[in-house]
């Protein structure tokens, strides 16, 4: 199906809006709690926000993160877009929140949003993804590990549940491996902080 660009430019655009819209410094500073950008890990996510300040923030956090998208790509799949332009709505979305212009290119690792926009767009995949990712932060006791393979199971996930979505599902994957090289090399030294 044909999708015109005079169409998916503006729901890229409201796609990179909405998710760079960082839930942590939103949630946090409704608490009246330090800015997670300033200590921890610096990162605004889920995962420095639980180390920080707690549960409550955090899955207040992960909530924010995970919805924010979710109208824009509902937009998206009404209008009937093809899977790769939903796509490339949802990479918005994770670009936004990894890359906000107006916090000077500082976001997050974009794994709570993923979860969010695959729920929309793939929800088998993101409840595959989801469940793999907390059993190994419990096992595991470290977020990076369970997000990194979470993130590669889920074009494996695709091809199983969602086969017309795996080539997007690769892009988020890609994002998302992109956003934790410092992690990867923490997990290298030893020295990745646990949940």
């Amino acid at each position: 199906m044909e999708a015109p660009l005079d169409l998916i430019l503006p729901l890229m655009a409201l796609g990179y809006l909405s998710g760079s819209w960082l839930g942590a410094l939103t949630v946090c500073r409704l608490a009246g709690v330090g800015d997670p950008r300033l200590a921890g890990s610096c990162n605004p996510g889920f995962s420095n926000v639980l180390r920080l300040h707690g549960r409550r923030l955090a899955l207040a956090t992960l909530l924010v993160d995970a919805v924010k998208g979710m109208p824009v790509l509902g937009l998206a799949m009404l209008l009937a877009l093809p899977p790769w332009a939903q796509g490339l709505v949802g990479l918005a979305v994770l670009l936004g929140h990894s890359y906000p212009a107006w916090h000077r290119f500082r976001g997050g690792k974009a794994v709570a949003s993923a979860f969010g926009v695959m729920l929309v767009l793939t929800p088998g995949v993101a409840l595959v993804c989801a469940t793999l990712w907390v059993l190994l932060a419990w096992r595991m006791r470290t977020a990076a590990i369970a997000s990194l393979a979470s993130a590669a199971a889920a074009p494996l996930a695709s091809l199983w549940l969602a086969p017309d979505y795996v080539i997007v599902v690769i892009g988020f994957t890609l994002l998302v491996l992109v956003r934790h090289v410092l992690n990867i090399q923490r997990l290298g030294r030893g020295d990745e902080p646990g949940l």
